[in-house]
C-alpha cells in the first residue's frame, strides 16, 4: 500500500462515527485533494469549544459560515456575530460558480445552494432586534469586572447595590446606578454610612468617571428594558432547521467595551437559565465569536478569569463557543486550553515574532507522521485549514489538513430591502423594540431629593416666619415704650417750665 492510500485509511478510519456529525471538507496530502477522505466534526462533541484562526482573507468566516448552517440543518440553534456585515448573507442561497462545484468535485461532496432561517439582533441603533439587559441582573461582581473596578471600588458597587435590594430600588440602566451613587455620596450620605458605612468621595468620582467611559462606547444603549430573553435564542423554524441568530456590529467595531460587556452578559445569563444537559447527542445552542481578540484585549485578569470560567463550566449545559480570530495568541492559554475543535487555516510568517508564533500554534495540534505542521501552517491555501477535532470518546481526531467545503448559502452582504423582509418577518421584534421606562431607581431617588428639598423648604419657610414675628414683637413693644417715655418726658419738661413761670409770677 502506498503512502497516499494509507493516508486515506488512516483518515477515513479517524472520522468514523457511530453519531451524527458535520463534513468540513476532504484531506489533503503534499498539496493534493484525497476525494473521499471526509474530515467531519461529530456533532455530540461541539460543546467541547473550538477556535477557527488564521491570516486575514484565508477563510476563515467562510468556515463559520459552513458550520453554522451545517448546525441549523440538524436542528441545532446558532448565535453569531457579524462585524463585516457580509455573514447575514447566509439567509439568501448561493448563486453558484464554477469554481465552487470544482471544489466539491474534489472533496467528494455533492453542493446545494440553500437559504437558511435568520434572526436579526443588534445591540445599537441598527434595523434588528434590539438586545438589552438590566443593570441588576449583571449583579456587582461582574458589573464590578466590566468596570475594571478596584477592590475598594467593588466594595462600594456591592454596597451599592445591597442599598437597592434594600429599598427596592430598581437598578434598570446607567442612570439608575449614577443616581445611586450621587445620592449616597450627597443627599444619602448619612444614611447609607449609617446602614453600610462610609463611602469615599474619591472612589465614588472613580466609579463615575468608568461608567462615563462605558456610555462613550455606547452602553446607555444597552442597559435597559424590556431585557432579552436567553430562551429565545433556541427557536426551530417550522421545518425544523435551528434559527442562526446574527448580531450586526459593523458599527460598533471600534467599541471593544461595549461587545465585550454583551457577551460577559449573555454567557452568564445562559449559564444560570440553562438546565444541565449531561451527555447529549447534540449541543443546545452553538455560539460563535467573531473578532475574538476584541473581548481579550480589553479585558483585565478579573475579567479573563470570568471568560476562563464560563468556558469550563458552560459546556455542561450543552452550549459550544468557538472563538474566531487572526491568531491562537490573541485566546488566552487558560481559554485556549479548554477548545476541542481547532481549524486553523494559513498563518504569514513576515517577521521573527511571526515564525515564533506559528512554532507556538504548531505544538497545539497532534504529531502526525503525514505532516510537518510548521511548514503546512504557511503553506495553505484560501479554503484549506488544518483540523483537529475530538471523537466521541474526547480523543483528538487525525490531523488533516483538509480542502473546506463552500457555504450552501451567499458570501456576500444583504440588501437593505432584504433586511427589512427579514425584520418585518421576525416574531421578536414585537417582543424587544418598544422601549420601556418604567419607573426606577432615577425616578424613586429624584422623588425623595424632592420631597426632603420640599420638606426642608417649609421648615426653613416656618423658622422664617417665626423669626420675623418674634422680631416685630419685639419692635412694636421698643415703640410703644419710647412713645410712653416721651409722653413722660415732656410732661416732666413741661411741669418744670410751669414751675418756674409759677414762681416769676410770685
Amino acid at each position: 500500500m502506498d503512502q497516499t492510500e494509507a493516508f486515506k485509511e488512516h483518515i477515513i478510519a479517524g472520522n468514523t462515527f457511530k453519531g451524527d456529525s458535520i463534513p468540513v471538507g476532504a484531506a489533503m496530502l503534499n498539496g493534493q485533494t484525497i476525494t473521499g477522505a471526509l474530515v467531519k466534526i461529530p456533532l455530540k462533541t461541539m460543546n467541547r469549544h473550538g477556535l477557527i484562526a488564521g491570516a486575514t482573507g484565508t477563510g476563515k468566516t467562510k468556515t463559520l459560515q459552513v458550520l453554522a448552517e451545517n448546525l441549523s440543518e440538524k436542528g441545532v440553534p446558532v448565535l453569531l456575530m457579524d462585524m463585516k456585515g457580509d455573514l447575514s448573507g447566509i439567509a439568501k442561497a448561493s448563486p453558484g460558480h464554477p469554481k465552487i462545484d470544482e471544489r466539491h468535485e474534489k472533496i467528494g461532496l455533492p453542493y446545494e445552494a440553500k437559504d437558511f432561517p435568520v434572526e436579526l439582533l443588534t445591540l445599537s441603533e441598527q434595523n434588528g432586534v434590539r438586545l438589552r439587559a438590566t443593570v441588576s441582573e449583571f449583579g456587582p461582581v461582574l458589573f464590578s469586572r466590566i468596570l475594571d473596578a478596584s477592590d475598594a471600588q467593588a466594595g462600594i458597587i456591592a454596597i451599592l447595590f445591597k442599598y437597592c435590594d434594600d429599598k427596592s430600588l430598581p437598578l434598570l440602566d446607567l442612570n439608575d446606578f449614577k443616581k445611586v451613587l450621587q445620592y449616597a455620596t450627597d443627599e444619602g450620605g448619612e444614611e447609607i454610612q449609617e446602614l453600610y458605612g462610609r463611602i469615599s468621595t474619591s472612589s465614588a468620582g472613580s466609579i463615575l468617571r468608568k461608567i462615563v467611559q462605558l456610555e462613550q462606547q455606547g452602553a446607555d444603549v444597552f442597559f435597559g428594558e424590556k431585557s432579552f430573553e436567553v430562551n429565545d435564542l433556541l427557536r426551530l423554524d417550522e421545518n425544523g432547521r435551528g434559527k442562526i441568530n446574527i448580531i450586526r456590529l459593523t458599527d460598533i467595531q471600534d467599541r471593544p467595551k461595549l461587545f465585550s460587556t454583551f457577551m460577559l452578559s449573555l454567557l452568564a445569563e445562559i449559564y444560570s437559565t440553562f438546565p444541565e444537559q449531561g451527555d447529549s447527542e447534540q449541543p443546545e445552542l452553538v455560539i460563535f465569536i467573531d473578532e475574538a481578540h476584541l473581548i481579550f484585549q480589553e479585558a483585565s485578569k478579573a475579567l479573563h478569569s470570568q471568560i476562563e470560567s464560563i468556558v469550563k463550566l458552560i459546556r455542561s449545559k450543552g452550549v459550544g463557543l468557538y472563538f474566531v480570530t487572526q491568531n491562537p495568541t490573541d485566546v488566552p492559554d487558560g481559554v485556549l486550553s479548554q477548545l476541542g475543535l481547532k481549524i486553523q487555516h494559513a498563518l504569514r510568517a513576515f517577521t521573527a515574532k511571526d515564525r515564533k508564533a506559528i512554532k507556538l500554534t504548531a505544538e497545539n495540534y497532534p504529531i502526525s507522521e503525514y505532516y510537518d505542521t510548521t511548514e503546512v501552517l504557511t503553506s495553505l491555501g484560501t479554503g484549506e485549514a488544518l483540523v483537529s477535532a475530538l471523537d466521541e470518546k474526547g480523543r483528538p481526531t487525525p490531523l488533516a489538513a483538509t480542502m473546506m467545503r463552500a457555504p450552501m448559502s451567499r458570501m456576500d452582504i444583504l440588501s437593505q430591502g432584504e433586511i427589512d423582509d427579514i425584520n418585518r418577518k421576525s416574531a421578536l421584534i414585537p417582543k424587544y423594540n418598544d422601549s420601556i421606562d418604567r419607573e426606577s431607581a432615577y425616578e424613586i431617588l429624584n422623588a425623595k431629593i424632592k420631597k426632603a428639598e420640599t420638606e426642608e423648604a417649609k421648615e426653613k419657610a416656618r423658622d422664617e416666619r417665626a423669626t420675623v414675628k418674634r422680631s416685630s414683637s419685639r419692635s412694636s413693644g421698643n415703640t410703644t415704650e419710647k412713645a410712653i417715655i416721651k409722653v413722660l418726658t415732656s410732661a416732666t419738661v413741661l411741669r418744670g417750665v410751669l414751675g418756674i413761670l409759677n414762681k416769676m409770677i410770685k
